[in-house]
């Protein structure tokens, strides 16, 4: 299914279910298959309908078929990705773009997370961003809490209570029907506390990144003068290691700053490079899409590395004008790399939200948007974590 209307799938389009993946039931919502019979399309009465949630690294390129009965209640914030039994094995609709398994949950060593837990609250008794992360890796299960208690890969770096974007697929809150997946962190912490996480990771792993901007917290930006102390406080003593923002890019000013103190990366979250569209779903409070793209433009002008976090739905990203405009927008601002992550959002209740149900003849298929932008762009990363990236001319500080 794509934006509520049903096709039939290749099978080249079709994957085995990846490790670490996840199928659901959909309550209120029965299949839809096609009847070879009669040529068309027809619910399955005696069935729910079942979707699969796609390990990270894998994006979704059709949303599973089924129909609503009644007024079922909102789906939660998971993607919803169209599977089946073929070659007598579940495959799924869905892409490889990212070989990393930094998040992969089949790796992960959970007794491991544990162990470094009580280890890391005695090294740091008086850290409350460590215990904030324990919870987060042992509660809520976020793969990057855990990979900083595993000593890999990139450590998360929350800081901000609030947020001025009202996101319908925000994570960390919601006020209506649909249920956040975790609780947003409910303190500030001090640039000790930030640096004392980052610089410990630092001189522990191998190509370490650090990341402010996490799904338990609202928007980094807003606590930009804390950020730019902390990445201050850290780069006086090492120059090593990758420092990234994931942001919604709403205060180009304050980003500058930050790349002053000795950001390298920044990842800014798009849904649409539209501005109707993206306006619709992030709801900005004091700040416009002109402000995202000259933030896009700031950490261009500052050698800084510049991903879009492009939140892709099955149906609208592969619209034949939002194709262009993401390709005009890629031109104009020189944009290095497209992390094609799922939205994770109802898929009906997204085009109904979005007011557009478009013809299938408008779309051009996800694998292949995919395709025709790495054809367009050579130099474009394609991927669906955060690199490790070293600024051209990085702030010269004691390593």
């Amino acid at each position: 299914m794509k934006a509520g209307r049903f096709l039939r799938i290749d099978p080249e389009e079709l994957i085995k279910l990846p490790a670490g993946s996840r199928l659901f039931t959909l309550p209120g919502r029965r299949p839809v298959g096609y009847d070879p019979k009669n040529g068309s399309f027809t619910n399955v009465t005696d069935a729910c309908a079942v979707a699969a949630f796609t390990a990270p690294g894998y994006t979704v390129t059709h949303s599973t078929s089924y129909r609503e009965e009644g007024l079922p209640a909102h789906l939660p914030l998971f993607s919803y990705a169209a599977c089946a039994i073929y070659k007598n094995e579940i495959h799924v609709a869905a892409i490889r773009v990212d070989g990393d398994r930094r998040h992969d949950s089949t790796l992960i060593d959970i007794s491991l997370v544990r162990k470094n837990i009580r280890e890391f609250k005695k090294l740091f008794p008086y850290n409350r961003l460590i215990r904030h992360l324990a919870e987060c890796a042992m509660t809520h299960g976020c793969p990057n809490a855990q990979n900083f208690f595993r000593q890999r890969y990139e450590a998360p770096l929350p800081v901000s209570p609030s947020c001025n974007a009202a996101c319908w697929g925000c994570i960390s809150y919601q006020k209506g029907k649909i249920s956040c997946s975790q609780p947003r962190i409910k303190f500030v912490p001090t640039e000790d506390e930030v640096a004392q996480v980052a610089l410990f990771h630092i001189a522990n792993v191998k190509d370490p990144v650090v990341s402010f901007g996490q799904g338990c917290e609202g928007e980094p930006l807003l606590q930009g003068r804390l950020i730019e102390r902390s990445i201050r406080l850290i780069r006086k003593i090492t120059s090593k290691g990758t420092i990234n923002i994931n942001t919604n890019g709403s205060r180009p000013k304050m980003l500058a700053k930050l790349f002053d103190a000795g950001l390298d990366s920044a990842r800014i979250s798009l849904n649409s490079a539209r501005e109707r569209y993206y306006s619709r779903y992030y709801k900005p409070r004091g700040y416009t899409f002109k402000d995202v793209l000259e933030s896009i433009r700031v950490v261009k002008k500052k050698n800084g590395f510049v991903s879009l976090n492009y939140l892709t739905m099955p149906g609208f990203t592969d619209l034949h004008n939002e194709i262009n405009a993401l390709t005009s927008l890629i031109e104009k601002y020189k944009v290095d790399m497209i992390q094609w992550r799922n939205l994770n959002y109802d898929p009906i209740l997204y085009f109904r939200q979005m007011g557009i149900r478009p013809d299938t003849s408008e779309m051009s298929g996800i694998r292949e948007t995919i395709g025709l932008l790495r054809k367009r762009f050579p130099h474009l990363k394609t991927g669906y974590f955060n690199p490790r990236t070293t600024r051209r001319f990085a702030p010269r500080v004691r390593g």
